[in-house]
């Protein structure tokens, strides 16, 4: 009854005002509005999230590999309208300058990876992640076979089949024997984690096997033989590293097998560290004479055995036999079966690696991105273009080209073909008039005006300053991130890049050819010391670099939990030196 009454008097009172019951409308209206704006809202945003047709929008990327390319790409890729799934043997992140430290415990192998997952868990994309190898790549119908391995599964493996809307290739490379006999039965590689765990234990076991009591002097001197085959970054740092383990700890722990350590590092060409300015290249020969490292330049390895390594003299051809205990071979690069039959597949069974575009498209392919050690830029040719270089920078269709109108297509050529860029830094010239000095070798004028013919001859030379890129992790990342930059805003990038030249004016290209940028070169030379040659031919060598290298190698790791485990390593390394246990 009491609730009756109440009703009734706010009845009588909305009877008395008129406007008061019209308010308690639009509120009542208004408010049921928006609970069932919040209703529809809810319930349409939970149709969208399992709705397959919303889903199917988002175009898909598989991405296979997990090394330097791949993990930046992942970590740049921002635009969250794509489905990425990333395929790899590899569930990590490895940080492969690294690598000939953890052959001799300076850091721990687990302290240079990263699981992809961690890297890629809190980016606002789509990202999954499937632990299967490609074992074949099918261009035509845009998809991707993989196999897994893990046990479990039934007989064995089980085969995955992807499709693609966009395919990234970053598989890397494998370690390149040259068709050696006996070298991939008998030689260590230094090109993933679990290789330089296994040349860990190798070296700790030999000098086990050394300190037996029944070995002979000669068994002693042939089980302490290591040898390296390869006068690249890897080989010399590797040489270095292993110097430094046996001088620093394993001579205290094994006193009485010192004296029959030898180390011998073997290159094919004429001087280790080819690469490298010459003045480290003469230093660093220095340094492992003093360190008593046997230096052998142009010696060939013709053999190994699983007793011994046989090598030929490049100037005289003898052949010599070296007893070893243990062989590391780095000396470049091969490339994987897979991208083989990718190769043969489309076309381009003659190359070493896959060609792509300057913007990292695989030629004669469409949807299919390489970069990285499996793949090589084809720079397109000045030559090709000549005449379409001409008649862009003709703006007054005069047919013939003044220096002004030269002067200013400079930067769009130099953009598009960095082959020009280095053609005029290494000539040092700056304008038409000194390249026309270079061509003819007379005094020309300013007001000269040049035919198709005469601009032919005087760019002629500029294509022979063409070079491959090399295979190294710093190509890698900013491949990897560049491409990220394109797939974050492919709407506009999608199109064929126009070209060969656009002008100011007319607007440039949406998106720029990759460029390479160089930062420099570090090669650890042992007793810390190294050698950096930074850009702009500035060359540092000793210990002051030694710290650079520190302070650089340390930035550049992929977490601050792999940062933190670097360098708690190497201070461990300090006090207690390195580890010699066989784990």
């Amino acid at each position: 009854m009491r609730n009756w009454s109440m009703i009734e008097r706010f009845s009588d009172t909305f009877r008395q005002n008129p406007s008061l019951s019209r308010l308690l409308v639009v509120f009542t209206v208004s408010g049921g509005g928006l609970v069932a704006y919040s209703e529809a809202n809810s319930s349409n945003s939970e149709v969208k999230v399992a709705t397959p047709e919303v889903v199917s929008r988002k175009k898909k990327v598989v991405v296979l590999g997990t090394g330097w390319a791949a993990t930046s790409y992942l970590k740049n890729l921002k635009n969250s309208s794509y489905d990425v799934q990333v395929i790899s043997p590899r569930n990590y992140f490895a940080f492969t300058p690294l690598l000939p430290s953890v052959t001799c415990g300076t850091v721990e192998a687990r302290s240079i990876v990263e699981p992809i997952r961690n890297i890629v868990h809190k980016k606002n994309i789509d990202i999954h992640y499937w632990e299967a190898e490609c074992y074949k790549i099918d261009a035509e119908n845009k998809k991707v076979f993989c196999r897994s391995s893990k046990d479990g599964i039934v007989n064995g493996n089980e085969e995955i089949v992807v499709d693609y809307d966009y395919l990234v290739v970053a598989m890397g490379a494998r370690a390149n024997t040259f068709n050696t006999p006996g070298v991939e039965e008998n030689c260590l590689f230094l090109k993933e984690v679990e290789d330089a765990q296994k040349i860990r234990r190798t070296v700790i076991d030999c000098f086990e096997r050394a300190s037996l009591p029944k070995l002979t002097d000669a068994e002693r001197k042939k089980v302490l033989q290591f040898v390296v085959v390869g006068g690249g970054p890897t080989g010399v740092e590797f040489a270095a590293e292993l110097h430094d383990f046996v001088s620093e700890d394993l001579v205290k722990l094994y006193p009485k097998v010192k004296d029959f350590v030898k180390i011998t590092l073997l290159e094919a060409g004429d001087h280790i560290l080819n690469m490298f300015d010459k003045r480290i290249t003469v230093f660093a020969e220095e340094k492992f004479q003093r360190d008593g490292i046997d230096l052998k330049t142009g010696s060939m390895v013709v053999k190994v055995s699983d007793s011994e390594i046989s090598t030929k003299e490049i100037k005289n051809g003898q052949i010599s036999s070296i007893p070893y205990g243990m062989v590391v071979w780095s000396t470049g690069i091969g490339t994987r079966p897979v991208i083989m039959e990718f190769m043969k597949q489309i076309g381009q069974a003659n190359r070493r690696v896959l060609a792509t575009d300057e913007w990292l498209r695989v030629e004669r392919c469409d949807g299919i991105y390489a970069l990285g050690d499996c793949a090589t830029i084809n720079q397109r040719k000045v030559m090709e273009d000549i005449s379409a270089i001409f008649s862009k920078a003709d703006k007054d269709s005069s047919g013939t080209l003044t220096v002004k109108e030269f002067q200013d297509a400079l930067d769009d050529i130099c953009e598009r073909y960095p082959q020009m860029q280095l053609y005029l830094k290494n000539k040092q010239m700056s304008s038409l008039v000194d390249i026309l000095k270079e061509s003819k070798g007379d005094v020309v004028k300013e007001a000269v005006a040049l035919n198709i013919e005469e601009f032919k001859q005087a760019l002629s030379q500029v294509d022979f300053q063409m070079k491959n890129l090399p295979a190294t992790a710093q190509v890698a990342a900013q491949q990897g991130a560049y491409l990220a930059n394109c797939f974050n805003r492919m709407e506009e990038c999608e199109k064929n890049p126009e070209g060969p030249l656009r002008y100011r004016g007319e607007g440039r290209h949406k998106f720029r050819p990759f460029r390479y940028k160089h930062f420099g070169q570090f090669a650890p030379l042992g007793g810390e010391q190294t050698a950096a040659q930074l850009p702009g031919d500035w060359v540092s060598i000793g210990h002051s670099s030694q710290w650079l290298w520190y302070s650089v190698y340390a930035s550049k790791l992929v977490s601050w939990r792999t940062r933190a485990l670097v360098v708690s390593d190497w201070g461990r390394r300090f006090i207690f030196g390195r580890d010699s246990s066989q784990i």
